[in-house]
């Protein structure tokens, strides 16, 4: 090596440190491939070139081409698909393909150094010379080199073309330093590269195992199952419109990938804990529901009353004709007429009821309880003044709003602490530390009147409170409840805006949802058309000034 080449060799061996720096760490596997390329070519000074990925240990795959002086630029984050075959490195009966440079060095596991492909005994370069023949191109150095990992796999190759002399330009052979640069280049490239892989079928499998354990729960209610892959959604969709938001208290809030990774982490496990909840207490469509809906046993009881009114009847009118009192008759058959059509009116009034709503008026309880406790029936024992709705019957057709009682609500509520309980068992990595808190927080109030923890809007973050927005609208406009139908934009956004006002919801996170129209485009992907209504955001409580037209 002469004096007036060391200079260029440092050069190239310190920027091949600094690309092996860089290409450990990229996270996103095409803009990786590609790095790899085009630092191949980088340090040998290579026109042109190809990186090919092992595949099933059987063929290699085209991930990346480029040739500058042709511009031409495919695979990776171009968007371009390239359009050859892969190569393979058996043929048909399982012999070598030893005629093909790239396969060459995969089965051989060695490099290729070649000085004019034009010339060169032994490999099949008819391929080459047909894309010369349509390009105008003229393809003659080759240097191939197998991209080995850590563990002495092959897992791709690189093969550059025509190598340009630094000074004139002109093609040239890859020289010995330039095989060695690739070489070495290859061997990090190839760790990087196996690494990412590895990193992203880690990532794989835990989101797949978070996918698992959302079906487990969907398996078990299919009221839910909707619910934990809306929420991940919805938070994402405000979380990056509150990242993209220059105005307001939440100007200075950015989230880096690491960030955006973890908040979609969390929310695809902020219902984990619900894989304990009992399918009866999620499923309860009705306020009588259990295993089945118990309304079914009143309509029952009615039916006894209907009938001992009817013997009743029957009974008086007898002895009334035996009297020959025809007046008596008539006031029978009104007396009997009135108790069927009272009957049936609280048979009527129980079952609406049963179906339970936003709000129970105090009336309509006492109504129940004076239909429960005022009527008797000979029950199933023979007890001739057996009320005629036990006191559990009468809890429940009394609860106020919805179809839980407060102990089954209890129940529901005790999801989020075995949510908390269960994330924070687990080691979480450095990157994913805030999971538990994001996922934990999305039934806290700004007024510290949530649960399970009572926090406070100081003491949340700005994701967990995304994520709270994020699960009280979907669970507003959700369609597939068993106890409700999904409302429209207008009914769900009147409703969070009244959160805003009451300290339930973070007032600056509702500006942004409003602001930036995100329940539209939640909307646009998963509500019903007869769900999205025209919104008059002058008639929604809380809606921030300058927007109300």
């Amino acid at each position: 090596m002469n004096e007036a080449t060391q200079p260029d060799l440092f050069r190239r061996l310190t920027e091949l440190n600094r690309i092996g720096i860089a290409l450990s760490r990229e996270k996103d596997l095409n803009r990786l491939l590609e790095g790899i390329l085009v630092a191949a070519k980088l340090i040998t000074n290579a026109d042109g070139g190809t990186l090919y990925r092992v595949h099933g240990e059987r063929e290699l795959r085209f991930e990346i081409m480029r040739t500058d002086s042709l511009g031409i630029a495919m695979g990776g984050t171009t968007g371009r698909e390239i359009p050859f075959h892969p190569v393979r490195l058996y043929d048909e009966d399982g012999a070598p393909n030893n005629s093909m440079v790239v396969a060459y060095a995969v089965l051989h596991d060695c490099t290729v150094n070649i000085a004019d492909a034009y010339v060169a005994q032994g490999f099949d370069f008819s391929g080459t010379k047909s894309f010369d023949g349509k390009t105008g191109y003229r393809s003659k150095s080759f240097l191939t080199v197998p991209m080995k990992n850590h563990e002495d796999e092959i897992i791709g190759v690189l093969q550059l073309i025509n190598a340009k002399d630094r000074v004139s330009g002109e093609i040239v052979p890859f020289s010995e330093a330039d095989q060695h640069l690739a070489e070495s280049l290859a061997s990090q490239a190839a760790v990087a590269l196996t690494n990412r892989l590895l990193i992203n079928q880690l990532e794989e499998l835990f989101e797949s195992f978070i996918n698992l354990i959302n079906a487990a729960i969907d398996d078990k209610s299919p009221y839910t199952g909707g619910h934990c892959q809306r929420v991940p959604a919805l938070t994402m969709m405000l979380a990056e419109a509150v990242n993209g938001t220059s105005i307001g208290p939440l100007a200075d809030f950015s989230m880096s990938e690491k960030d955006r990774y973890e908040l979609k982490i969390a929310g695809m496990l902020h219902d984990c804990g619900k894989v304990t909840t009992p399918v009866h207490v999620v499923d309860k469509a009705t306020k009588l529901q259990t295993i089945y809906d118990r309304v079914g046993l009143i309509d029952t009881r009615f039916e006894v009353l209907k009938r001992d009114a009817r013997i009743r009847a029957l009974t008086a009118k007898l002895e009334a004709l035996e009297k020959g009192d025809k007046r008596e008759l008539q006031e029978i058959d009104a007396r009997f007429s009135a108790e069927i059509k009272q009957l049936d009116a609280d048979r009527a009034f129980l079952r609406f009821c049963n179906i339970g709503s936003e709000r129970m008026a105090p009336e309509e309880q006492q109504r129940v309880f004076n239909i429960g406790t005022g009527r008797r029936w000979r029950d199933a024992e023979g007890n001739e003044d057996a009320p005629f709705l036990t006191d559990d019957e009468i809890k429940n057709l009394t609860i106020r709003t919805g179809t839980l009682t407060e102990d089954e609500r209890k129940i529901i509520n005790h999801h989020i602490e075995v949510t908390i309980m269960m994330l924070e068992s687990l080691p979480w990595p450095k990157h994913l530390k805030n999971v538990p808190e994001y996922a934990g927080g999305h039934h806290e109030r700004m007024d510290g009147k949530g649960y399970p923890r009572g926090l406070t809007r100081e003491q949340m973050s700005v994701q967990a409170r995304v994520m709270g927005i994020a699960d009280i609208f979907e669970a507003l406009t959700a369609k597939d409840r068993p106890y409700k139908k999904g409302k429209t934009l207008t009914e769900a956004l009147t409703i969070l805006g009244k959160f805003k006002l009451n300290g339930h919801v973070d007032p600056d996170l509702f500006d942004v949802f409003i602001r930036e129209k995100i329940y539209m485009r939640y909307a646009e992907q998963f509500l019903d058309p007869e769900q999205i209504d025209e919104v008059d955001l002058s008639k929604v409580p809380g809606a921030p000034e300058g927007l109300l037209t």
